[in-house]
């Protein structure tokens, strides 16, 4: 039997973007891109690369990089120290490109949220159309 209550919990966000992988790719890759599309980072698209993400709210994330499949998959651990079990995150990201007739279908997700961590999944279900809508904004004015 599954109890929900001790289950962990993944975000899923999908979105069709109207430019090719290999564009959405360096968005995703390059750490000047990432920074105005996402966070402050010195992030490098190499697995076991370790790296950080300075949130605006303060908190840093310790992240590592666990695949790295150009302009298909790039997959990371997302991890937040903290003395409240409620904010302690240990979760992977993944984001998969998948081409289409009109650009690119990305899926970003992200899992390990235990039950206790209701803000931090809340969190994640609303930060990450936001950050997308930054991503799409970046693309449609960049090269």
């Amino acid at each position: 039997m599954n109890d929900s209550a001790t289950e962990n919990r993944t975000v899923v966000v999908e979105r069709q973007i109207s430019h090719p992988p290999e564009k959405l790719w360096r968005a995703l890759t390059q750490p000047h891109l990432i920074e105005e599309w996402l966070m402050k980072n010195d992030f490098k698209p190499a697995v076991g690369h370790r790296f950080n993400i300075s949130a605006d709210w303060g908190g840093v994330l310790d992240c590592e990089v666990l695949a790295v499949e150009p302009n298909k998959t790039l997959s990371y651990t997302w991890n937040l120290a903290h003395q409240d079990p409620a904010f302690d995150l240990r979760s992977v990201v993944t984001f998969t490109l998948t081409p289409t007739p009109t650009g690119t279908h990305l899926r970003m997700e992200q899992s390990g949220f235990r039950p206790e961590q209701r803000r931090a999944y809340g969190g994640a279900k609303m930060g990450w159309p936001q950050f997308f809508e930054k991503l799409e904004q970046l693309l449609d004015r960049t090269d």
